[in-house]
C-alpha cells in the first residue's frame, strides 16, 4: 500500500466512522482489508482504493465495516453484568417502581452477545421485574453485524466464550453444530443502524446505557462530543456503563464516577450537555416493537 492511499483511508475511516488511526498503523489496515480485496476481485489494495475513490459507495460501505468490526463475547469482562445485577437493577427498580417500566441502549450492540446478556440477566430475576415493560435497543453501525444480532445464531466457539453452560441449556436451542437464543430472549432486543457520530437525539431517553469499547478508537474532541450527546439521552438518574479502558475524565463534567464501581457513571446533577435540565420519566418516541418480562 502506497502511504497516498494509506492517507486516503485513515482520512475516509475518521470522517465516517470516527476510527483514529495513527502513522504506524498500515498493518491494521491491510490485515483487515486483504480479505475484502481478494473476495472483491482486486489485485492489491491499491486497486481496491482506486475503485472507492472513482464513487463505489457499497465499497466504501464494506471497507468501513471491515474495519469496525470488533471482538465481542457473552457477559464480556464480567464486572460491568455484575454492576448490572447488584447495583443498576435495584436502584432502578426503585425508582421506576412507580412505571415499571426502562429502557437500555447498547450502543455498540455488534453480533449481539452484550444486549442479549443483559436479557438473559433480566429474564433471570424473574419475579422482580414481571409486569415490567422493558426495551433494550441495540445499534451499530454495521448492518451486517445487525443481521447476525437479530438471528440470535452462534456457532459452538462463540457460546463457549464467556456464557454460563446453565444459560446455555436454559436460552438456546441446538441447531445442527449450531446454537440459537430462544424467541423469547430475542424478543426483548431492538436493533437499529446508526453511527455514534451522528445525532441520535431521536432515540429518545435511556435509563441505561452501555457504550463499552467503543470509544477508545476516538480521538479525544469526538469523545467529548459523543459524551455530550449521551448526556441528553440519559435519564438524570440513569446509568452509563464503559469499558475497562475507558473514561469521562479530563473529557466532560456531564457525568460523574461512582466510588468502587469501575466503569459505572451517573449524570452529573441534572446537567446535560447543553446545560439544561432533564425531566424524568419525559415523553420518549417507541420502537416498533415491545417485549415485556
Amino acid at each position: 500500500m502506497t502511504p497516498p492511499d494509506y492517507e486516503y483511508l485513515r482520512k475516509m475511516l475518521k470522517d465516517l466512522s470516527g476510527l483514529d488511526l495513527s502513522a504506524d498503523k498500515q498493518y491494521l489496515i491491510e490485515s483487515r482489508l486483504l480479505p475484502l480485496t481478494r473476495k472483491s476481485g482486486f489485485s492489491d489494495l491499491g486497486e481496491l482504493v482506486q475503485k472507492m475513490k472513482a464513487g463505489s459507495s457499497t465499497l466504501v460501505t464494506q471497507v468501513v465495516e471491515a474495519m469496525t468490526t470488533n471482538e465481542t463475547f457473552f457477559f464480556r469482562d464480567k464486572l460491568p453484568f455484575e454492576h448490572f445485577r447488584d447495583t443498576i437493577m435495584p436502584e432502578i427498580l426503585r425508582v421506576r417502581a412507580a412505571r415499571k417500566s426502562i429502557r437500555i441502549w447498547c450502543a455498540a450492540g455488534s453480533t449481539g452477545q452484550e444486549p442479549y446478556s443483559l436479557a438473559m440477566c433480566l429474564k433471570e430475576m424473574g419475579a422482580a421485574v414481571s409486569g415490567w415493560r422493558i426495551e433494550i435497543l441495540a445499534t451499530d453501525l454495521s448492518q451486517e453485524v445487525l443481521e447476525k444480532s437479530k438471528s440470535g445464531i452462534y456457532s459452538q466457539f462463540e457460546v463457549q466464550r464467556g456464557l454460563p453452560i446453565q444459560l446455555l441449556v436454559k436460552y438456546f436451542k441446538q441447531i445442527g453444530e449450531l446454537w440459537q437464543i430462544n424467541a423469547d430472549i430475542r424478543a426483548m432486543v431492538q436493533h437499529r443502524q446508526l453511527n455514534l457520530l451522528h445525532d441520535f437525539s431521536t432515540l429518545g431517553a435511556f435509563d441505561v446505557i452501555f457504550c463499552r469499547n467503543v470509544l477508545i478508537y476516538f480521538d479525544q474532541e469526538t469523545k467529548t462530543s459523543i459524551f455530550g450527546r449521551l448526556a441528553t439521552a440519559i435519564e438524570p438518574d440513569g446509568f452509563l456503563v464503559l469499558g475497562a479502558a475507558e473514561t469521562v475524565v479530563g473529557l466532560t463534567d456531564t457525568f460523574k464516577a461512582l466510588p468502587d464501581r469501575r466503569g459505572l457513571y451517573r449524570p452529573n446533577a441534572t446537567r446535560n450537555a447543553t446545560g439544561r435540565t432533564t425531566t424524568v420519566g419525559a415523553a420518549m418516541p417507541k420502537l416498533t416493537a415491545i417485549a415485556g418480562v
